[in-house]
């Protein structure tokens, strides 16, 4: 909860205070880069769903340069090959929602989501219920992927 308190009431974006805190795991932080970085998503769909976004805080992908273009590109790609390693997913679900119209929540600070998938992995919890259910915390779930990354 003081995660979106802190955004609404800041109305800082919580993607820059996450890439700013130096205390790790609390950030979430996977991986920082030169152009990008990677971080655990706080509220994920599913268990391993990670985050990719360029360190410039900007919400359209036609503005970034293109090493950060790059640089997130094979971000995204090790990023999956390292949540194959760790979780085994049948699938992924690999996508950018630019703009609320869109789908973003949080449109200002684009960002890639890589959310792992297995056959039958949503139930009624999350469509009756606006509840999702997780196998595991999300800090077993970093300790996981960034021992692997």
């Amino acid at each position: 909860m003081k995660y979106i308190q802190k955004q609404n009431n800041d109305n800082q974006c919580p993607f820059c205070l996450a890439i700013e805190e130096a205390e790790l795991p609390k950030s979430q932080l996977i991986h920082r880069g030169n152009k990008a970085f990677v971080i655990l998503n706080r509220y994920p769909y599913n268990t391993g769903h990670l985050l990719v976004l360029p360190l410039e805080h900007q919400k359209e992908m036609e503005n970034l340069d293109e090493d950060t273009r790059a640089e997130m590109m094979e971000l995204i790609n090790h990023a999956l090959e390292v949540l194959k390693k760790v979780y085994r997913p049948e699938g992924f679900n690999v996508g950018l929602n630019m703009g609320e119209a869109a789908g973003a929540g949080i449109p200002k600070h684009l960002h890639w989501h890589i959310v792992p998938r297995w056959t039958g992995d949503t139930n009624y919890m999350t469509a009756i219920g606006n509840v999702r259910v997780l196998p595991e915390t999300l800090e077993d779930t970093y300790r996981k992927v960034i021992a692997a990354w």
